[in-house]
């Protein structure tokens, strides 16, 4: 199977089609994403909130693929937004998956209430970018006013966005 990439707004390429691994049971999961492996799929989906990262990163190092050859999605859960906690998410999420460098890093959701935690989050994703640690940064199931939040709070503009479908700016 060959799957056609899509350019995000850094120039990383990211696979058009992932395979998503959301309410996948950590005991199934090691079988699932090494089979999607198998099969032809190079971008695996995954998210703190899941509690699956750990099977996922198993089943990468199953694969026996190189690991420049797998696209790693991950996202940060609402309970470790603010600058410090994310930096930590980021090591707990890597440290799962058994990688140094994550792919795609992703708030998945906005903090409305507290979204001053949302920008500090979002400036620790930055800094991992900065850092080399993220090859990409993006946020899921914003609305455009939780955008409009954001953005001029950004140093870096999201490179990819998502809800129901997503936009890859």
């Amino acid at each position: 199977m060959s799957i056609p990439t899509i350019e995000l707004n850094n120039g990383v390429q990211i696979p058009a089609l992932g395979y998503g691994v959301f309410q996948t049971a950590p005991d199934e999961t090691v079988t699932a994403v090494e089979t999607a492996l198998e099969v032809g799929y190079r971008h695996i989906d995954t998210a703190a909130a899941y509690g699956n990262e750990r099977e996922v990163g198993e089943a990468i190092r199953r694969s026996g693929l190189a690991r420049d050859e797998v696209f790693v999605e991950t996202k940060v859960w609402i309970s470790d937004y603010g600058y410090d906690e994310t930096l930590h998410a980021f090591d707990k999420s890597a440290g799962k998956l058994g990688v140094e460098r994550i792919d795609l890093l992703i708030l998945h959701q906005a903090l409305p209430g507290e979204f001053e935690k949302t920008i500090g989050a979002y400036r620790a994703l930055e800094r991992l970018y900065t850092d080399g640690r993220v090859r990409a940064i993006g946020v899921s199931n914003f609305m455009p006013r939780h955008l409009d939040r954001l953005l001029p709070e950004a140093q870096v503009v999201p490179a990819a966005a998502g809800g129901a479908r997503w936009t890859m700016w």
